[in-house]
């Protein structure tokens, strides 16, 4: 898939760090799920059936980590923690790259340099597709275009062409935010968006009550059967506890912040059933 100069690219200069958290879910539950990562983002909705989350990126715009370290941490923790599939968009003025997340299956990813040359392997990108359910002939077909030499495609035209492909999966990114664009202008995008939400915590980390028409209604059919709670707790914390120590081992921040809110999780939700049992 041949792509034109991002605009990010025309302007001149080396794009300042960013990144866009796609997930396979309303705006209502991604808002939920998100204030696990105590981050101010605000959230969108992004098609039939998707939002994306605009972080404010506190963590490389200080310099502390970078942002695709960051950003699979809080990738990996929200699909763990929720029973859909979460997409990352990250750039800085090296590289740009595309993640995938989803439930307890290790996160796949490809790479460009940032003058567009591909850096990540084709195996990635067939797995991606595949784990997405995206067509296997013409949406692979795209997505294996990307991992291949175009002159005229620099790193967040590459994104764009990721976007391009998976709006045949629904996926609808609201005007202005786009790959290459500094986390100012995206959240000044954002802002202006119908239904845009904030993800925030009250103080002392008790989210924030659920709004009625989040709630379902009564005569909703009933959802699929989830694991049982100290199932699901034990699991959350099975995954973060090896995640936690890699990250302490290797000073990587975002995955060390994605294993510890695993624990915690992990634990919370065993304290609230040990707590709801009756007692003997």
């Amino acid at each position: 898939m041949s792509t034109e100069k991002s605009p990010a690219g025309r302007r001149g200069g080396p794009p300042a760090p960013g990144a866009l958290l796609l997930c396979r879910a309303g705006a209502g539950s991604v808002a939920r799920a998100a204030r696990l990562l105590h981050e101010r983002m605000l959230v969108v909705g992004a098609g039939a059936g998707w939002s994306v989350l605009v972080p404010e990126g506190r963590p490389w715009r200080d310099g502390t980590e970078p942002v695709d370290r960051v950003v699979t941490g809080w990738s990996t923790a929200l699909a763990v923690g929720a029973p859909w599939p979460v997409i990352a968009l990250w750039w800085d003025a090296d590289r740009a790259g595309v993640g995938l997340a989803s439930g307890f299956r290790r996160p796949v990813g490809y790479v460009w340099l940032a003058n567009g040359t591909p850096a990540g392997e084709a195996e990635a990108m067939r797995t991606f597709a595949a784990r997405l359910g995206l067509d296997p002939v013409l949406d692979l077909r795209a997505l294996d275009l990307l991992t291949e030499p175009d002159p005229a495609a620099d790193a967040p035209a590459r994104l764009s062409g990721v976007l391009a492909v998976l709006t045949r999966a629904g996926v609808l990114v609201p005007p202005g935010l786009a790959p290459g664009e500094p986390a100012d202008r995206l959240l000044q995008a954002a802002r202006i968006q119908p239904g845009v939400r904030p993800v925030e915590e009250r103080e002392g980390g008790t989210p924030s009550e659920t709004p009625a028409s989040d709630r379902p209604a009564p005569s909703s059919p009933p959802r699929p059967a989830m694991p049982p709670a100290p199932t699901l707790a034990l699991a959350h914390m099975a995954v973060g506890l090896p995640l936690a120590i890699w990250g302490l081992r290797h000073r990587d921040g975002g995955w060390f912040a994605a294993g510890a809110l695993l624990l915690a999780h992990g634990a919370l939700g065993l304290a609230a059933h040990t707590l709801t049992q009756p007692r003997d």
